[in-house]
């Protein structure tokens, strides 16, 4: 993979060239690891490749190298998705601007362990319902999972995995498949799994994932006394005059779940 910028990374070597330094240490993977580059007034060299001082380096905002030049990591098909830099090092990602991972309180890789580990993922298949950036999979695998099956819907969404370090590359244990769960969860066999991670986008843009229908088919694919955690978000119920966590405990125990809050999601243990 080649070097990845942004703004913090790019300012902070043009800096030490303008001090006349001749090399700096920086990360160039989004904080996965530390390396020295080259300085001078026209550019940087790294791994005996020369790179140019970028134009314009902007805010919130992932570089790429193509070969030729440094591009944003972000595309625009029916919406606009985009890897964004966070102070932690591992990067979130927007859909339209609308931020996909918490990233204020704590990293969103910090978030995902934490959150992996309440379905207790050691010797487990586990279902990974909408995947993102891979980080609910990567601790899995840290987290000795027998095997992760996932989705992801957008392609744009697996193509900022492949560019994003902190993604979980190939394994064996890792199946990652394009198509909406809400259709292929049908197809999966009857207690089938033994846990499930369910991270969908917010109900505004999904609202099937958090359907009566959509919880039946997680209980059925579920093994007797299996996991799931689903995450609801904090939404303000003052503003949006409902509960959606209190909503999605309600189906879920209709579904056959027992359910209690933690954190920013359910967690819940079929009966």
């Amino acid at each position: 993979m080649g070097p990845l910028l942004t703004q913090t990374v790019h300012d902070a070597m043009r800096a030490c060239a303008a001090s006349g330094a001749l090399t700096a240490e920086c990360s160039l993977d989004l904080g996965r690891s530390i390396t020295t580059v080259g300085l001078d007034a026209g550019g940087w060299t790294w791994q005996g490749l020369r790179f140019p001082w970028l134009d314009t380096c902007k805010d919130r905002t992932v570089y790429y190298w193509t070969d030729a030049s440094f591009e944003p990591v972000a595309r625009f098909t029916g919406s606009l998705i985009k890897l964004v830099p966070t102070p932690w090092g591992p990067p979130t990602f927007e859909i339209d601007g609308i931020k996909m991972l918490p990233t204020a309180q704590v990293s969103p890789y910090a978030d995902a362990e934490r959150k992996v580990g309440l379905i207790r993922p050691r010797d487990k298949l586990i279902l990974d319902t909408c995947g993102g950036l891979g980080y609910f999979a990567a601790w899995c695998l840290r987290g000795q999972a027998a095997r992760v099956v996932s989705f992801e819907l957008n392609p744009d969404v697996i193509w900022l995995r492949a560019l994003n370090p902190w993604s979980p590359g190939a394994d064996a244990r890792l199946s990652l498949t394009e198509g909406d769960v809400a259709a292929e969860i049908v197809q999966l066999a009857t207690g089938s799994f033994d846990a499930i991670l369910h991270d969908p986008p917010r109900f505004g843009i999904a609202g099937d994932l958090y359907s009566q229908r959509f919880y039946d088919q997680m209980a059925r694919v579920l093994k007797r006394k299996g996991r799931v955690f689903h995450y609801t978000g904090s939404p303000n119920k003052l503003s949006s005059g409902r509960d959606l966590p209190a909503e999605v405990a309600q189906r879920l125990r209709r579904a056959g779940f027992a359910t209690e809050f933690n954190g920013d999601g359910v967690l819940a243990l079929k009966n």
